[in-house]
């Protein structure tokens, strides 16, 4: 595969995240995630947690801990923070984000499969 090819992927990838966004299905932050992930919160809980690569340790362990805790599917994608909040529409660094409709996190399953 060529650069060019994982570049438009994670396009597409990104692309379906925003779209998350705008259904309202994403919960953002890494203490929101975790927090979703505990309280079942009222949007759902989380069904899959993707990390921004280049994430502190203790925000990935703490990330992959709670996952697993709560069988929740959890990757790391290429891109770092700040890439990823730009790509959803924030400000500043966004080190996890977590999507809670079932469907749309099938979608982005499948993209994610395209990017690997």
């Amino acid at each position: 595969m060529s650069a060019n090819d994982n570049a438009r992927d994670m396009s597409r990838l990104l692309g379906v995240l925003g779209l998350c966004v705008r259904a309202g299905a994403l919960v953002f932050g890494t203490d929101n995630v975790c927090e979703a992930m505990r309280k079942k919160s009222p949007k759902g809980q989380p069904r899959l947690v993707i990390e921004a690569e280049g994430c502190s340790a203790n925000t990935h362990k703490k990330l992959t801990d709670k996952c697993t805790y709560y069988n929740i599917a959890h990757t790391v994608i290429p891109v770092d923070a700040a890439t990823l909040a730009a790509a959803l529409g924030r400000t500043g660094e966004l080190a996890a984000v977590g999507i809670t409709d079932e469907n749309l996190c099938r979608a982005v399953q499948k993209q994610l499969d395209s990017v690997r």
